[in-house]
């Protein structure tokens, strides 16, 4: 009420001003006077507005039949014809004042929302700006708080639970209402403090929420914030992941390099091991035979490590969500006896039943990969059944695929561990502790046998585990 005090003073003050000046000149026309308070009016109603306008139109009226309608002096009117006009003069200068003060209004709209396009456009650009010298979200509170002005800003993000805080003023005690915006989308205001609270939505997610403070905002503009908040989490989101992939390649790449150097590193002496047997065997009429023995033995066992070498190192590089496969169409019968051929040592004095069906269709698989499945597995049922237990294998159609099942005469495997063996890394707390082991073998089958949409399964009870590798049928 107060600010309107002074425009209303200074309005009946112009009024009086005006008619001051019209009684100084000598003759006066009443109609000049007329033109004069209403353009008087005009120019308060595009400056303060209707209601300072209406009274100044007012007090022009009561002036204008006071001094200036006969008979002056009162403010009765002797000739209806001045009634005319002065009902007309104030009803003109009301009309006016109204029409002025709507223009007024519609300039002072459209100014507002050009610079709230104006501040948006800012907003949104310096999103792009942003750095990682601080938490994004950070750095995306003090953006908002300093394009729209703002004396205080607040952003929940519902990710990672944080409260971010921007401007010279703190927020007190608005941590409950910002959660709860976040979760269910509510909206908060408060007039008096300027303060509106309102939920961050990606599409139809909750990601977080926003409290305002210092600045009357419309609807759309909010919701324009609000959005653009959400766009930039959602930025700050997919750089993050970035971040986390370039990490996750560089560390596959320096794994595979120092793989690689592993293997040269390891292969280096072993291929002058077998270098050394094998021109010494050539010459074995130059040797005593007990000597022959050993180097035999030597070689083999030069042989076998190395085959155990290039197995481990190819473990490893299986290790990983990625497999490339080399495909040829195969007979699994045929692959499941070269690995019974190439673990003679291994399986050593152990029954080993090996039956394969007549005919068996062939497939598509990776010759070698599918090797290193099958043989992962028969060593788990070696390494995990009795030494006087038999361990077959049977390479069998069955419903649409070629499977091959590996059955040993162990203890078995628990019900509920059963769905946990094919987890890398994971081994049975009973027999960890008694049995060496990385868990990784049964895993790294298990991803060759899916890399070539085929499955590996197991089905145990107590006294008998059977492992199955299925792939399908070549059509």
């Amino acid at each position: 009420m107060r600010r309107r005090l002074l425009p209303l003073f200074l309005s009946i003050f112009g009024i009086g001003l005006i008619t001051y000046v019209a009684l100084g000149l000598t003759p006066v026309n009443a109609t000049t006077v007329g033109f004069a308070y209403l353009l008087y009016v005009l120019s308060i109603a595009t400056t303060w507005g209707f209601f300072e306008a209406s009274v100044a139109s007012v007090a022009a009226t009561l002036a204008f039949n006071f001094f200036f309608l006969p008979p002056t002096g009162t403010l009765t009117i002797a000739d209806p014809q001045n009634w005319v006009a002065l009902f007309s003069f104030l009803a003109t200068s009301l009309i006016a004042s109204r029409l002025s003060t709507k223009a007024r209004r519609r300039e002072l709209d459209a100014v507002e929302r050009r610079r709230d396009v104006e501040r948006l456009y800012s907003f949104g650009r310096s999103i792009l700006l942003i750095d990682g010298t601080e938490p994004f979200p950070k750095q995306l509170s003090r953006k908002l708080a300093e394009a729209f002005e703002l004396d205080a800003v607040a952003l929940y993000d519902r990710r990672t639970g944080e409260i971010f805080r921007a401007g010279p003023v703190d927020f007190e005690g608005i941590d409950s209402q910002l959660r709860e915006a976040a979760i269910q989308g509510t909206l908060f205001a408060d007039p008096e403090q300027k303060r509106v609270i309102t939920g961050v939505r990606l599409g139809t997610e909750p990601i977080g929420s926003l409290a305002l403070q210092g600045s009357h905002m419309t609807d759309s503009v909010l919701q324009s914030i609000a959005n653009l908040v959400a766009i930039g989490l959602e930025r700050a989101k997919a750089q993050e992941l970035g971040h986390e992939i370039e990490a996750a390649r560089r560390s596959e790449r320096l794994r595979t390099t120092l793989i690689d150097a592993l293997a040269h590193e390891l292969k280096t002496p072993l291929t002058s091991i077998r270098a050394a047997t094998t021109a010494l065997l050539t010459n074995a009429d130059q040797t005593p035979p007990s000597s022959v023995r050993m180097l035999k033995i030597a070689d083999e066992e030069a042989a076998h490590l190395e085959e155990l070498i290039d197995n481990t190192l190819e473990m490893a590089h299986l290790d990983s969500d990625h497999i490339d496969l080399d495909m040829e169409v195969s007979d699994l019968g045929a692959v499941v006896h070269e690995v019974v051929d190439s673990m003679k040592t291994t399986i050593g004095d152990r029954t080993l039943e090996v039956t394969c069906d007549n005919l068996l269709p062939h497939v598509r698989l990776d010759r070698r990969l599918i090797k290193l499945a099958i043989k992962q597995v028969i060593d788990n049922a070696l390494k995990y059944s009795a030494s006087g237990t038999p361990i077959s294998l049977r390479a069998h159609r069955l419903n649409g695929t070629v499977a091959v099942e590996v059955t040993d005469r162990g203890k078995g495997i628990p019900a509920e561990e059963q769905s946990r063996i094919f987890e890398r890394f994971y081994r049975s707390p009973s027999v960890e502790e008694r049995i060496p082991g990385s868990g990784i073998g049964l895993s790294i089958a298990h991803q060759i046998l899916q890399a070539h949409g085929g499955d590996l399964t197991v089905n145990s009870q107590p006294g008998k585990t059977t492992f199955t590798l299925s792939l399908k049928e070549t059509m």
